[in-house]
């Protein structure tokens, strides 16, 4: 039946597998699934911590990204005992909003300046300032901030002539990666939509910000839907990575939108809260809902004519990593396990004894969309310890996710249901305080294997596994269990949810940048 469609080596003993390749802030994972959407393996590979020169900058080397791809790649096909002619179909996701400038042969022009980047403040003036905030919005659903791709390309042409001379091509990071295994250049309609430079409502690129921009469009890769066939493994790709060549590549998505995709947020209702680095409040639409201030992103989601609205908190689990790194030691003198520092706070009452935590190590998107906010931990005493900071770094992040739960209820965005994802859903203190923050239930998932899954899965509907992203998320995700809030915790969060929203206006003019 369905199976006969794959060529020889593709199907071994009436068992499809497919391969998805996240590129992240940390690392890269491959994860090869079944046509059942069982996870038969998966593999990590760290990166090089990203650099920060200066306050507000982030950098990568793209080349690390595809060392760590390609060992990943093999370390997974290796653990399921197959080889890359089994795999019958690639996935791509990878972290956001990235801007990898390439010269005519294609090689990397600089290190790339990533998501959590915020430099270019003066650039998003300028843009707000040719077009106006509701133009940019109405133009690509969104406002300028320092985060997205375009400001980033603007900032290099601005203060690295000699480097923007060398420039012909733009990519993001996953799409980076894609170039490196297939020499096509190529992205998907979710990852695009953070680049400042597609016209969300119609899913293209948007002529009048290129124009804007002064840019020509042959910088830019082919756009396709996440599921779309874009590409095929090349000889050269095969040898480094061990993937065979020849072997079809789908667009993929953003991690965002793969990982919801991995969690079944694809129809409306249905919410997603997920703190990796960052964390994401994620809902599907069947249209291009919008905060006329554009306090939330309003992005293509990877079903093809649908799509999402989601608020971003910059440093949701990096606040608890670098308060972990620059402050804990343990006996061996490396930095304390994230299970002993959650452990002290679980001896700490919801509340935290008054403590609270404003989570903007880098700048903050949702709701404040200001890249010289900063961090503050409010409310300390001689009798807090360090579980009562832990716990209120777990709660602030919180508190800052659910502020995006506040915009949805102005936007009349539906929230029936709310998954977790990412280091919070796995922390059982964390799916707690977050359920006692939102006051709702919350729901894990079966397989939370992040974005790397959900880019599995939408190799599975390229290969022809399930007819459509929803079939294969109705088939494949399962709900394993529920949180419930507790409302004694509750009520004591809602209080300190009122004290935490009053941290940001009272701090503002201390950190302004203007």
């Amino acid at each position: 039946m369905m199976f006969s469609i794959f060529p020889n080596g593709r199907c071994r003993g009436g068992v499809i597998h497919v391969l998805g390749i996240d590129v992240g802030t940390g690392g890269t994972r491959a994860i090869v699934i079944d046509h059942s959407g069982r996870a038969v393996s998966s593999a990590t590979e760290d990166h090089q911590p990203f650099a920060s020169p200066h306050i507000g900058w982030a950098e990568q080397h793209p080349e690390d990204w595809w060392r760590a791809a390609c060992l990943a790649v093999r370390k997974a096909l290796g653990s399921a005992n197959l080889t890359g002619k089994d795999i019958a179909c690639v996935g791509f996701s990878g972290q956001m909003h990235g801007a990898v400038l390439l010269d005519q042969k294609g090689s990397v022009v600089r290190p790339a300046l990533i998501w959590c980047d915020v430099r270019t403040e003066k650039q998003c003036r300028d843009l707000a300032r040719a077009l106006g905030l509701q133009r940019l919005i109405q133009l690509t659903c969104n406002p300028a901030l320092p985060n997205f791709t375009l400001t980033k390309v603007l900032w290099v042409r601005e203060n690295e002539p000699e480097n923007w001379n060398r420039v012909r091509y733009l990519l993001l990071p996953k799409d980076y990666v894609r170039f490196r295994l297939t020499g096509e250049r190529a992205t998907d309609m979710a990852d695009a939509s953070g680049t400042l430079l597609l016209d969300v409502a119609h899913r293209r690129w948007s002529q009048e910000m290129l124009d804007a921009a002064a840019l020509d469009e042959s910088l830019l890769p082919a756009v396709y839907e996440s599921p779309d066939l874009c590409a095929k493994i090349s000889e050269r790709g095969a040898a480094e990575s061990g993937l065979a060549a020849g072997t079809p590549v789908v667009a993929g998505a953003g991690d965002q939108a793969a990982g919801a995709v991995g969690m079944g947020i694809v129809s409306p209702g249905t919410v997603s809260a997920t703190i990796g680095t960052s964390g994401v409040v994620f809902a599907a639409t069947d249209r291009p809902a919008l905060d006329p201030r554009g306090r939330v992103h309003t992005f293509c989601h990877a079903i093809p004519g649908r799509w999402h609205v989601m608020g971003v908190t910059q440093a949701a689990g990096l606040s608890l990593r670098w308060f972990r790194d620059t402050f804990t030691v343990n006996s061996s003198g490396a930095p304390e396990s994230y299970d002993r520092l959650t452990a002290e706070a679980t001896k700490i009452p919801p509340g935290s004894d008054g403590l609270l935590w404003t989570p903007y190590l880098m700048g903050e998107r949702t709701p404040h969309l200001d890249g010289s906010a900063r961090a503050a931990l409010v409310g300390l005493t001689a009798s807090h310890t360090r579980g009562h900071i832990v716990r209120a770094i777990l709660e602030g992040v919180a508190f800052s996710l659910r502020d995006t739960f506040t915009l949805f209820q102005e936007m009349n965005v539906p929230v029936n249901t709310i998954r977790l994802g990412g280091g919070g859903a796995r922390a059982p203190l964390w799916r707690q305080i977050q359920a006692d923050v939102y006051g709702h239930s919350v729901e894990l998932v079966a397989a939370e294997e992040g974005a790397a899954y959900g880019a599995a899965l939408l190799a599975a509907v390229g290969a022809g596994v399930w007819p459509s992203v929803d079939a294969a998320c109705n088939a494949a995700v399962r709900v394993a269990s529920h949180i419930d809030p507790q409302p004694a915790a509750v009520a004591t969060l809602n209080a300190s949810y009122s004290a935490f929203r009053r941290i940001y206006p009272a701090t503002r003019q201390i950190f302004s940048s203007s």
